[in-house]
C-alpha cells in the first residue's frame, strides 16, 4: 500500500508560487522549527501538529481546511 496523503502543504505552496524555503522562513520568524521538518511535511513523511498547521495556514493566508486532504470519498 502506498503512502497516505494527509496534507496538501506542497500543493498549496505551488498554487501560491512559493517553495519549502519560503514556508520555512515565514514560519521560523514566529516559531523555531527545523528546515527538515518543513521538508518532511511537504513530502507527507510527517505531519505538523495542529498549532503549527494553524500557523502555516495563517502565514500562507489560507484556511486550515485547504491544507488537509478531504477524508470524504468522491465516488
Amino acid at each position: 500500500m502506498g503512502k497516505v496523503l494527509l496534507n496538501r502543504i506542497r500543493a498549496v505552496l505551488a498554487e501560491a508560487g512559493l517553495n519549502q524555503k519560503d514556508l520555512f522562513n515565514r514560519i521560523n520568524e514566529r516559531k523555531k522549527i527545523s528546515y527538515n521538518s518543513v521538508t518532511a511535511w511537504c513530502r507527507n513523511d510527517a505531519q505538523p501538529d495542529l498549532a503549527t498547521l494553524w500557523l502555516i495556514a495563517e502565514v500562507l493566508n489560507v484556511s486550515v481546511r485547504s491544507l488537509i486532504v478531504d477524508n470524504k470519498r468522491k465516488d
